[in-house]
């Protein structure tokens, strides 16, 4: 946890009942960026079921968005890059929260672009539209100094939200998992059409601390009535450390396919990752995944409970969402391009 002001509640989740029951909460517009990704369809259905009214940005296409189901949710058409757009989309809006970005499961050329020009037109529309508050999910590991492209690009992303002059709550996440991610799934689908063995960097011994999404969501919606939470930056994880051997295990597991660990060394899995990004409408391997498996990512195990009142999920409890698969055609399938746009 970093520059966190601790504040211990029970983990029944007092701060739901202060959001539920904080009617003038309720009544105003939250803004929400990468409302059709995995994350962003968990925090718009947790906040949307509980009262909130949200409003997401959506590029412009002609693909149909993966927005929740049963969930109503305005529309903003405006890329991250459309100043106008976005300036037009704070219309009425008390808070933003900024969830798009560079992902692990995508070989972005230079997520630097994405992720720091995206937050200063963010930050700088808050401002200038009288927004009180923005949260933005950033990453564990986050740091200008680190010797990994991603990582880079999420801490120099931190700061125009800092400097914004909008009170903001950043959270640095560890990896999330739940229905529809790309963690999870990820290796399931790369399981299911890899022959008898399954690459692993190294020995697999990384540790990981996976959270699952539905958490991360509650721990939004809570920070959105609590102004003890402004102007902080917290490291957040799952309830357990575990090594991505053990993961893998775990999800093997649970979506009924049997591999052996094949290690392989860091270079040659990012060069497999190179091939595979190559040949593949979507690949499963990415550099930033690889990267990401370097070095141990964790954090404090007890910042959930101590400082948000909550107590997170564990891991193998929560991926029953694996089972009863073809996961073999579900990769396929996502390869032939049957999916939505996110």
């Amino acid at each position: 946890m970093l520059e966190s002001k601790s504040e211990r509640g029970d983990v029944n989740g007092p701060y739901h009942t202060a959001f539920c029951s904080d009617r003038g909460l309720i009544d105003t517009m939250l803004l929400v960026t990468g409302g059709t990704t995995f994350i962003g369809r968990a925090v718009l259905r947790k906040i949307a079921n509980d009262g909130g009214r949200v409003r997401t940005l959506i590029e412009p296409s002609r693909m149909s968005p993966t927005l929740p189901r049963g969930v109503e949710v305005d529309v903003a058409l405006s890329g991250l890059g459309d100043t106008r757009g976005i300036r037009a989309s704070m219309v009425g809006v008390k808070t933003l929260i900024h969830l798009a970005g560079a992902r692990l499961a995508s070989d972005s050329a230079d997520p630097r672009e994405l992720d720091v020009a995206a937050a200063q037109n963010l930050a700088e529309a808050a401002a200038d539209a009288g927004v009180e508050h923005i949260i933005m999910l950033s990453m564990l590991g986050a740091d200008r100094s680190s010797a990994y492209p991603l990582l880079q690009a999420k801490a120099h992303a931190e700061d125009p939200i800092r400097s914004s002059g909008v009170p903001s709550t950043i959270l640095r996440s560890t990896i999330l998992f739940g229905e529809g991610d790309a963690f999870t799934t990820g290796i399931a689908k790369l399981a299911a059409v890899s022959p008898v063995l399954f690459p692993i960097p190294s020995d697999g011994s990384t540790v990981l601390q996976p959270l699952w999404v539905d958490d991360l969501a509650t721990c939004i919606e809570w920070i959105l009535v609590d102004p003890g939470k402004y102007d902080q930056t917290y490291e957040i994880g799952g309830p357990e450390y575990l090594t991505y051997r053990e993961i893998v295990n775990i999800v093997l597991r649970q979506a009924s396919i049997m591999r052996i660990p094949l290690p392989m060394r860091p270079p040659t899995l990012r060069l497999l990752a190179r091939i595979t990004a190559s040949i593949l409408p979507r690949s499963f391997i990415s550099r930033h995944w690889t990267d990401y498996l370097a070095v141990n990512r964790t954090t404090d195990l007890n910042t959930l409970p101590e400082v948000f009142g909550l107590a997170p999920r564990r891991f193998e409890d929560h991926i029953g969402y694996l089972s009863g698969k073809n996961w073999g055609w579900e990769f396929l399938r996502e390869q032939l391009g049957r999916h939505r746009r996110e």
